[in-house]
């Protein structure tokens, strides 16, 4: 790892790494040429600046099929996570529509997962949403109960983004190759995070982006299987034949070349940054018990990203606390829906109740959270909430 601090301002002391992560001065290394010298289109295959944009696109490629374990011909370059999921869904379904109409998924997904989904369902799709348990984690039964011969797609997170709980991917994808179905995985927060493997965890798409991983915001890839069994997608967007016809439009190079250093760093580098981060994350959730004895943590305290802390403080709004802590940058829940008042859909589908939703925080630590911003961040917190009570 980098020995160089993303910012040299030490504050605010940055721990919303489930939002966007900074991106790494070696991923921005590998970028720069390609803003300037090596400026070429990647389908541009008549002179040099297009076959070094080439070369480097499918260097990036591969390099994003070994952090999966996948075939670099797998890999679908998008403009992020967004696009990978509406492209994974709707083309999986549009693909098999004629002889399965019935798509399996659950009600804790991102956003782009559920609100593509009811798009479908709007225009006669048949869809199932499985239960989670308190602690967030999917039905594996239900799974089972819901899949038949007509169920098309199950798409299911491999972690959540607002809790950090993972969720039983390799059994939902023995679900889905039983009856016949595709397993979609939103993969985003637990790629470079968690170890994943495609074809071990029987995972037949991948949604995923970089900035997730300190790559930069705007590129991202979808996974999708060639062979045992081979998965065709209707593409989504039209104007060209990039990407083997699945994703029009010229690519991204600076953005893909940034994505592949970015994988191919968490895959260099994940077993010890893991080990650090899980460390920092328990001694914050250690250190903030010991100064709110009645806090509450959310979501599953074993199977959970390494970098996520999700806690509640009773009789504090999140809102308030997060007023009086400038000095960090925290958030109540996920990015995307930030600014709303309703209550979180992942907590509503937990059964937590509203009083415990409304004084929620997500914590989310990165490569670059030290120990010195842990222990800082963990003492302003406890400050704000005791003065809030008072």
């Amino acid at each position: 790892m980098s020995d160089r601090a993303p910012c040299p301002d030490p504050m605010p002391i940055y721990l919303d790494n489930h939002a966007t992560t900074p991106v790494d001065p070696r991923v921005l290394d590998a970028m720069l040429p390609y803003f300037r010298e090596k400026f070429g289109n990647a389908s541009s295959r008549s002179h040099v600046f297009g076959w070094d944009a080439e070369k480097a696109v499918e260097r990036a490629r591969e390099q994003v099929a070994q952090l999966l374990g996948a075939e670099s011909r797998e890999i679908v370059f998008t403009s992020g996570a967004t696009e990978s999921n509406n492209l994974a869904i709707r083309g999986a379904v549009a693909a098999r529509r004629d002889v399965r109409d019935h798509i399996i998924t659950s009600p804790i997904e991102h956003p782009a997962v559920l609100d593509t989904v009811e798009s479908l369902r709007a225009a006669g799709v048949r869809v199932t949403v499985l239960p989670v348990d308190s602690l967030g984690r999917v039905s594996v039964d239900a799974a089972r109960a819901a899949a038949d011969e007509k169920t098309a797609l199950l798409s299911v997170m491999v972690a959540n983004n607002e809790i950090g709980t993972t969720q039983p991917v390799r059994e939902l994808g023995a679900i889905a190759e039983a009856c016949g179905a595709w397993l979609h995985s939103d993969a985003t927060q637990g790629v470079g995070r968690l170890p994943l493997n495609v074809i071990t965890d029987t995972i037949h798409l991948a949604s995923l982006t970089a900035h997730k991983i300190h790559g930069p915001q705007g590129a991202g890839a979808l996974y999708v299987r060639r062979r045992n069994p081979a998965v065709r997608l209707v593409a989504q967007n039209f104007g060209g034949s990039q990407e083997r016809g699945m994703r029009a439009g010229t690519l991204n190079v600076p953005g893909i070349v940034g994505l592949g250093m970015a994988c191919e760093l968490c895959r260099l580098e994940m077993d010890e940054e893991t080990a650090r981060v899980s460390s920092l994350r328990d001694r914050l959730r250690d250190r903030l018990q010991d100064g709110i004895p009645d806090l509450l943590e959310n979501g599953d305290p074993d199977g959970r990203l390494p970098g996520n802390l999700n806690i509640s403080i009773p009789g504090v709004e999140n809102t308030a606390l997060m007023m009086a802590v400038p000095e960090i940058a925290i958030s109540s829940g996920a990015a995307c829906a930030s600014g709303q008042l309703s209550m979180s859909h992942v907590m509503a589908a937990m059964g937590v109740n509203p009083s415990r939703a409304g004084s929620s925080l997500r914590f989310g630590l990165g490569r670059f959270t030290t120990e010195t911003e842990i222990a800082t961040a963990a003492d302003l917190v406890i400050a704000a909430a005791r003065q809030l009570r008072r």
